[in-house]
């Protein structure tokens, strides 16, 4: 049986972006190998979203720098951060201590 491209890519774009969530759930944002899991997070409003440290020996921090938030406090591993998202928008954010380490949270009615 042979797959085609097209359809490997169609799959890929399913597997790594995020479903759009329902208002009132908490989703879940994974830190490992200096990387937001997922890095583009879709969510409807009143969506909380929590970010888990899953790094073995690496602090990381969720600094929506862009807003004029204050940045998280360290999170260390196992360690997490939430966040409710009420109002549609693009939300950039970054890690405090690793600038490179960047993520987006989407928030649509």
């Amino acid at each position: 049986m042979r797959i085609s491209a097209a359809v490997i890519m169609a799959v890929a774009a399913i597997v790594f972006s995020s479903p759009a969530s329902v208002a009132g759930e908490t989703v879940r944002v994974g830190m490992n190998k200096n990387l937001y899991e997922p890095r583009v997070l879709r969510i409807k409003p009143g969506t909380t979203v929590e970010w888990v440290n899953d790094e073995k020996r690496t602090s990381h921090s969720v600094f929506f720098e862009q807003e004029g938030l204050e940045e998280s406090d360290r999170l260390f591993p196992g360690e997490s951060w939430k966040r409710t998202f009420d109002k549609p928008g693009v939300y950039p954010y970054r890690c405090g201590p690793h600038p490179e380490m960047t993520g987006t949270v989407e928030v649509t009615p």
